[in-house]
């Protein structure tokens, strides 16, 4: 125990409040600081995904126009999820369809499907000298289709700048499932900037139409904001060391990065979504099991997992935040 301290909030812990107010009324957030210079949100109605998140002050990711949204104005169908995409520094995306709007064997599937619109039923702390620990669970289950259970725990260092995420996904049903999950993490200003570095280590890149071929020399280039910029799109095979797949950006006006490791096991589809536009400025860096084409593309191509009955479906990511250009080289 410090004895220079009241209550360990004041160097790192965790409190839960809830917002007031338009749309976000009545939203439990969870705020989360490591004593290290890390200083998150974790909205605790939308599947225990990181909302706002920044290093030593710093902003690191985006916030789109939506703010924060109670799950409650969700639109399933069609595009309706970009009615209350929040964005922030991750959602997660699935468990049963991830990417486009489609109809796959008679069933009509929504953009990026409904986790990241569903409440925890319930969460956990546990803290220690080292970590913070945080467990949540989340339904994603409908009579008559999938059932599916999404137990989320996350490791907080309290001694470095990293965040473990582990996410096991349960099979609670009686019958088999499709089971598609992608990680959409958004990279926001100021360390999205036009000089901000990306790094995604691959032999190859495939644009996901022909508006984003037309600029596939430029995908990992960054760009000032631009009115009317039109998102683009693109897939890479991430190489992998040990199993582990990386990515990352780093902006030296600001001396800030962030790399993202994956499990290449059950995360081996990367997508980027490069969208420059004037306030819809964002870097997604995207691991997952699936690519953003839509569930019924990925079952013709024969791409689409399945998970059984009484299975399990295990995903880990980490999140290392570096305030130097060499460390974040050394990642790579």
């Amino acid at each position: 125990m410090n004895k220079y301290i009241g209550h360990s909030i004041q160097e790192s812990g965790t409190y839960e409040y809830r917002l007031i107010g338009g749309k976000a009324d009545g939203m439990r957030i969870l705020r989360v600081k490591n004593g290290k210079g890390l200083d998150f949100e974790i909205s605790l109605d939308r599947c225990a995904d990181i909302v706002t998140l920044s290093l030593n002050g710093t902003n690191l990711g985006y916030m789109s126009p939506c703010g924060y949204v109670n799950p409650k104005y969700y639109q399933p169908t069609g595009r309706g999820f970009l009615k209350s995409f929040s964005a922030g520094f991750f959602t997660t995306c699935g468990l049963f369809t991830v990417g486009d709007p489609c109809i796959d064997e008679g069933e009509e599937l929504p953009l990026h499907g409904t986790i990241s619109n569903t409440p925890s039923e319930k969460y956990s702390v546990e803290e220690t000298d080292e970590e913070i620990t945080i467990k949540a669970t989340v339904r994603d289950a409908t009579i008559l289709s999938h059932q599916l259970l999404l137990i989320r725990t996350y490791t907080i260092s309290k001694t470095e700048n990293k965040i473990t995420l582990s996410d096991t996904v349960k099979n609670i049903g009686s019958k088999e499932s499709p089971i598609m999950l992608l990680y959409h993490c958004n990279m926001g200003y100021p360390l999205l900037s036009e000089n901000a570095e990306v790094v995604i280590p691959s032999d190859t890149v495939i644009p996901k139409n022909e508006h984003a071929r037309g600029d596939i020399e430029n995908s990992r280039k960054m760009e000032k904001p631009q009115r009317g910029y039109k998102g683009r799109c693109y897939y890479y095979d991430i190489k992998e060391k040990n199993g582990i797949g990386k990515c990352g950006i780093y902006n030296p006006d600001i001396e800030k990065g962030v790399v993202i490791g994956f499990d290449k096991k059950t995360l081996d589809k990367f997508t980027q979504w490069k969208m420059m536009g004037e306030y819809e400025y964002v870097l997604g860096l995207e691991p997952g099991n699936c690519n953003t084409d839509g569930r019924d593309v990925m079952r013709k191509e024969g791409k689409l997992r399945f998970i059984k009955p009484d299975e399990e479906y295990v995903t880990n990511l980490t999140f290392n935040f570096v305030c130097d250009k060499e460390k974040f080289a050394e990642e790579f």
